[in-house]
């Protein structure tokens, strides 16, 4: 909104790039943003260009008070804008073409046509234009990518992404941290879902109405998400359901599937750029881009969650037996789904924990650490210091115990980073908090930190 506000309080024209993953926000942001400005909000459809160019003409003419441009018979988008720019407004008008990339997908040269539009017409003038979309490769290749006409015309681009997991709070005043940990490993931060999950008692509830239900908002999202983004849905949703089961290397995905490692690469490029996947490498790596130990995992929260409990199960929710469904996801929605989305949650709050001093010095990366004998959650940074913080996070129903430090340094031998010069620090996460020999330890101890997510915060 900030960002929004100072590009229309700036003198002359503004064009700004708006665009990320559907349900994020984008269309509710640029609605509070316009309500007191002058303001032409135009949605584009998937109809024909013609019948975009004539939906808009009308919008126009009512923005402008123009009755000859309700009633003329127009061929040419540049004459719809020409009217606008030459019409007097007490004050900035803001000109917002919603789903712009779908104008650009029944017409290829459109992009072209705006481009000469915001040089001949617009560029000059007092105005904001906002183009906004949700088809990420699509706004990307028609507004931002070098190729694109329009590139380099923008004053400003706003990719909108998920709400942080730190923001919770906010929009569930009444939750415990660890409920909202519980809705976070769902909602993923998506606005919309958490909209949804809003009243329900807990999370179980929110996943039987929402998400088990046949008829429920969220009960076939991904496939409504990938098949506006992707042609071949199915070998996109045979990758995911891959990783979903466990196969995170490039060798394993492409055995479960039958197929060679090269043929995969655009699809997880693909699916990379949508936000869904990531690829993650040990962070002591020192060649990201070169290394072999990459592993693919599923980054949207909600989802992993539709690819380990909804997707391999629906047969049985569409033959009526979404208990059974249900009785499963009770079962194991912790440990096999919100255990791996705490560390996440971890990895946010080390940020904080870095810059408010909880350590003589600052860690400049962030990850997981893994070799072929043994995995550690986090591990950050700090190489002008050589300082390695390496921690853990459970999120156990238990207190956790004494046990897991020592695993832990045990673990740590098998770190190659510094080896001859570092100074390691501990840091544990515990949901339930830690038993009272672990604490006495600590009290004891300057380079452990114990984190409980019980509400105390640092112990």
């Amino acid at each position: 909104m900030r960002s929004l506000q100072y590009e229309y309080s700036r003198e002359g024209s503004s064009l700004v790039i708006l665009y990320g993953r559907r349900r994020v926000g984008k269309t509710t942001l640029i609605s509070e943003f316009i309500k007191d400005k002058k303001a032409l909000f135009f949605l584009a459809s998937e109809e024909s260009e013609t019948q975009n160019r004539n939906a808009f003409r009308e919008k126009a003419a009512e923005f402008t008070g123009n009755t000859l441009l309700k009633e003329a018979e127009i061929k040419r988008w540049d004459v719809i804008f020409q009217v606008i720019a030459d019409t007097a407004f007490d004050s900035k008008p803001v000109i917002v073409v919603d789903e712009f990339q779908y104008i650009g997908k029944t017409n290829p040269a459109f992009p072209s046509v705006f481009q000469r539009i915001w040089e001949e017409t617009l560029k000059n003038k007092s105005i904001m234009v906002i183009l906004c979309g949700s088809l990420i490769s699509l706004m990307e290749s028609q507004t931002l990518a070098y190729g694109s006409p329009l590139y380099g015309r923008r004053t400003a681009q706003i990719r909108l992404k998920q709400i942080p997991f730190k923001s919770y709070c906010e929009f569930f005043p009444g939750k415990s941290r660890r409920e909202l940990i519980e809705m976070y490993a769902v909602t993923g931060g998506v606005p919309k879902y958490m909209e949804l999950f809003s009243d329900s008692r807990d999370i179980y509830q929110s996943i039987q109405s929402c998400i088990l239900d046949r008829s429920g908002y969220l009960y076939d999202e991904p496939h409504f998400l990938l098949q506006q983004e992707v042609s071949e849905i199915g070998s996109y949703f045979s990758i995911i359901r891959a990783i979903a089961a466990g196969n995170s290397k490039l060798s394993a995905i492409a055995t479960v599937l039958e197929i060679k490692a090269t043929s995969l690469t655009k699809y997880l490029k693909t699916l990379i750029d949508l936000d869904l996947l990531e690829r993650e490498i040990p962070v002591t790596e020192e060649n990201p881009e070169k290394s072999k130990k990459g592993l693919y995992r599923i980054k949207d929260n909600y989802i992993r969650f539709w690819f380990a409990f909804i997707y391999p199960n629906m047969s049985f929710i569409e033959s009526g037996n979404s208990a059974f469904v249900m009785d499963k996801i009770h079962k194991s929605f912790i440990s096999s789904h919100a255990a791996f989305v705490y560390e996440d949650v971890c990895k946010e709050r080390m940020w904080a924990l870095n810059t408010a001093g909880c350590w003589p010095f600052h860690f400049s990366k962030i990850g997981r650490w893994w070799n072929g004998n043994a995995k550690i959650g986090i591990a950050a940074l700090d190489p002008e210091g050589n300082n390695l913080i390496l921690g853990e996070c459970k999120f156990w129903q238990e207190p956790m115990g004494i046990n897991i430090l020592q695993e832990l340094e045990q673990k740590a031998e098998q770190v190659n980073w510094q080896k001859q010069n570092r100074r390691i620090w501990y840091v544990l996460f515990g949901a339930a908090g830690f038993t009272e020999e672990l604490k006495s330890l600590a009290a004891e101890r300057g380079d452990l930190l114990l984190f409980d997510e019980r509400g105390s915060g640092i112990v």
